[in-house]
């Protein structure tokens, strides 16, 4: 398997565990907390996107999906460039209220396409490029990379667990 190959299996994966974590569920489900301050499945989602989002568009050097095809609209808040969920507190999650599992999925979509352009074109040469210097040490492609999908499958993976307690109940 060559580099782009790894990249875009590795990346895959998360497609499905997203689409495992919301097919199928309505948009109380998605804003359901197992218990109070808990993140619900559709924070979860969106936040997991939003770093997504984040990270490959100032890779990219371009804005945001989220500002610029406004998905904002689609999930109660406004298009702040800066909101990706860290520092959320139990209050700032419930906030997040994707009108539908398709909301999620969709902007899930739109940002994953634009990943895997990136990831069609990536060289082994270019994971070394430093990509954040504001981290001591600079932040290389391919450190930010493993960042996202590390921090992507975590959340996908709570996100399916929230469901299967909620189904169960």
């Amino acid at each position: 398997m060559d580099l782009n190959g790894l990249l875009r299996d590795l990346f895959g994966r998360i497609d499905e565990h997203v689409r495992d974590a919301v097919v199928g569920l309505d948009a109380e489900a998605l804003v359901t907390s197992l218990v109070p301050g808990a993140n619900t499945i559709g924070w979860l989602v969106w936040h997991l996107t939003r770093v997504e989002d984040h990270h490959i568009a100032e890779i990219l050097g371009q804005e945001q999906l989220w500002v610029s095809e406004g998905w904002a609209l689609h999930f109660g808040v406004h298009a702040d460039p800066d909101n990706t969920g860290y520092g959320h507190t139990a209050a700032d999650v419930m906030t997040i209220r994707p009108e539908s599992a398709s909301a999620l999925l969709d902007y899930y979509a739109a940002v994953a396409a634009r990943t895997r352009e990136l990831l069609a074109s990536t060289t082994a040469s270019d994971l070394d490029r430093v990509v954040d210097r504001r981290w001591d040490p600079p932040v290389t492609l391919g450190a930010r990379l493993v960042s996202i999908a590390d921090d992507e499958i975590q959340h996908a993976g709570q996100a399916c667990y929230v469901r299967g307690i909620l189904e169960r109940r």
